[in-house]
């Protein structure tokens, strides 16, 4: 049996302490006196594409963030279709270090109830990420989709990435 699963979407989120007021995917920091406030914003949303789901066992999805490439396991195959790793880009101070925490795990949900979980997040980021003369930062990030048992659907979920200067 072959159970197709719509497209796997995860909306990455900023967020240190409150998000600014017009941008839902951007965050402003209050910086030190005469010092750029970092902000984060979210311009590509991690995508996993099309899979189904082969038996009922579950299985997992991956998206690395530096190849972009997918790999499924277990009862989880890809359908085809362009997975697309999560894009960000921080602004602040120039030249200074920041420090980008990804979450350890993110609940998904998908509108009939379904529940499958982000693990395992990587990025391309260097160890020590430093803003660049202009004061930005770009990367991308991937993560690890798990389900369990033969739950499909389109799950959803919220990724909290912080940022703060080093």
């Amino acid at each position: 049996m072959v159970r197709a699963l719509p497209l796997f979407l995860a909306l990455a989120l900023a967020a240190p302490a409150a998000a600014s007021g017009d941008c839902r995917l951007c965050y402003s920091d209050s910086a030190r006196p005469g010092e750029r406030p970092l902000a984060l914003e979210i311009f590509a949303d991690l995508n996993f594409a099309k899979l189904a789901m082969t038996g009922r066992e579950g299985g997992s999805a991956e998206v690395d963030a530096a190849s972009g490439s997918k790999r499924t396991g277990g009862g989880l195959v890809s359908l085809g279709g362009m997975a697309i790793t999560g894009r960000g880009r921080v602004t602040g101070e120039p030249l200074r270090e920041v420090r980008i925490d990804l979450p350890q795990s993110v609940p998904m949900s998908a509108p009939d109830g379904g529940a499958a979980q982000l693990v395992d997040f990587t990025s391309d980021l260097p160890n020590r990420p430093v803003l660049d003369a202009n004061g930005e930062l770009s990367f991308s990030f991937g993560a690890r989709l798990v389900i369990r048992g033969t739950g499909g659907g389109n799950y959803r979920g919220r990724i909290p990435i912080t940022v703060d200067y080093n």
